[in-house]
């Protein structure tokens, strides 16, 4: 097998992040699960890894790569802070993941508060697989921290020897 090159490195990690995000996407529009605040927060770092993952491909950089572990790191960080809020661990850091709240007044004021109201309570898990017990919450984790793992992996092991 060749030696990894910065530029495929980069397109693994633009592959890995649009794969992360397209299986939130997918779950939520194709399959039915409505995403809490902490869920939302947790898309924010592969789309960052997927604009740094083009700039790493436009111009290759072990810079930029770091920069990608970087944000995996931080998106295993938010997915933690998920998986310890549906366990009960403390509290949502989030005003927006307290349980439903209904709205009083007129249609009007029902309408307008809408999108301040979370579609489901942070700690309420989300299961994409019904028979496997592992809330998306811990899948996000878990894939964040392989992600971060294998760029990390390569950045130590490309590095350049020291004379």
């Amino acid at each position: 097998m060749g030696k990894l090159t910065p530029r495929i490195v980069a397109l693994f990690s633009l592959l890995a992040a649009g794969l992360a995000l397209g299986v939130a996407l997918g779950s939520e529009y194709l399959g039915g699960l409505a995403p809490c605040a902490l869920c939302l927060w947790e898309r924010v770092p592969y789309r960052v890894a997927i604009a740094l993952a083009a700039l790493a491909l436009l111009m290759p950089s072990r810079v930029v790569l770091s920069l990608i572990a970087g944000v995996a790191i931080a998106g295993a960080g938010l997915a933690a802070v998920h998986v310890g809020v549906e366990q009960g661990f403390w509290p949502s850091p989030l005003p927006e993941c307290a349980t439903h709240m209904t709205a009083v007044g007129s249609i009007a004021d029902r309408l307008a508060a809408m999108p301040a109201l979370p579609a489901k309570p942070c700690d309420e898990p989300s299961f994409l697989i019904p028979f496997v017990p592992v809330s998306m919450a811990a899948m996000n984790l878990l894939f964040a921290l392989a992600f971060a793992a294998l760029l990390a992996i390569y950045l130590v092991q490309s590095r350049k020897p020291r004379p």
